[in-house]
């Protein structure tokens, strides 16, 4: 019963924001995103103490002005979802425009498959779902949702346009499927794992534990690494999706040093994209919840 009224409550909110016009949709959104930051303290609880932990000389202020922006970000990003059925090739373009589309399809050509390294970073669901209405559809990594119906409801709108969905449980075979036949996956790089799916890699300094998956797969399938985030441009009032030059893999010999050097080097990347839009990553995830053996933990 909790399930299906999740979902119908779900189904009111998308189709609503689906129905308004965008700048309606997305005031809308923002207004309600902002209401849960007031009412959520434990959420901003976690993004505080976050943000202390990346930027422990920034002042209480500045923390606070970027958590706010990080909810405006998920309340924009909420109304574009919401909005995806009427995004078409010829308008989409006034929501999202390229920007490096050439570093995505230098390595789409070598035909070894493309590894889409991102994160939680702007519109990471807009990202994949305007490269696949531009023709360039690709699998998405993603865990399941717990309730099925909100799940049926979110994957439907995810595949619009010809993306497929790998589940966690199938993450290695998949892959190494796809790379196979020339594809392009996209992997979301920056949550917390736990070992032995995960290894410790600096992130802002601190050791979070981090998916290992995308460095093993990329190791053995040569499948080029393309970093690619969806991130709003406040001057032009849109997003921009960037794609940077593939990351040049480090290759050694040693399996295990080389996975956790281009772990540490992928994760780095994805840091240098949030240090440029600090509000817009996710701050209210436990990124450091995960740690190393007899230490303490952090929130």
């Amino acid at each position: 019963m909790r399930e299906k009224l999740e979902y119908a409550l779900l189904l009111v909110v998308v189709r609503t924001l689906g129905f308004l016009p965008r700048p309606v949709s997305r005031a809308v959104a923002i207004f309600f995103s902002l209401l849960i930051y007031r009412l959520h303290g434990r959420l901003r609880r976690v993004g505080m103490r976050n943000l202390e932990m990346a930027f422990p000389e920034m002042a209480a202020a500045e923390r606070r002005r970027i958590l706010r922006g990080v909810f405006v970000s998920l309340g924009r990003q909420l109304a574009e979802f919401c909005l995806f059925p009427t995004y078409t090739r010829e308008n989409v373009s006034h929501v999202v425009i390229y920007d490096g589309f050439e570093n995505f399809d230098r390595a789409r050509q070598r035909g070894k498959g493309v590894l889409f390294l991102t994160g939680h970073l702007g519109a990471w669901e807009l990202s994949s779902f305007v490269h696949s209405l531009q023709g360039n559809p690709l699998q998405i990594v993603m865990r399941g949702l717990d309730n099925p119906y909100v799940d049926r409801l979110v994957q439907g709108y995810r595949t619009l346009h010809g993306n497929t969905v790998v589940e966690k449980g199938d993450f290695v075979r998949g892959l190494l499927g796809a790379m196979k036949r020339g594809e392009t996956v996209g992997i979301l790089m920056d949550t917390n794992m736990t070992p032995p799916q995960g290894l410790f890699v600096g992130f802002f300094g601190i050791p979070a534990c981090t998916a290992s998956g995308l460095a093993r797969i990329a190791l053995r399938t040569d499948a080029a690494v393309v970093p690619g985030f969806c991130v709003w441009d406040p001057v032009l009032r849109k997003y921009k999706l960037r794609f940077d030059p593939a990351v040049e893999l480090v290759r050694t010999g040693n399996d295990d040093a080389d996975v956790l050097a281009n772990t540490a080097k992928f994760t780095k990347k994805i840091e240098e994209f949030v240090c440029r839009y600090p509000d817009q990553w996710l701050w209210v995830h436990r990124r450091w919840k995960t740690r190393p053996a007899g230490e303490k933990g952090l929130y």
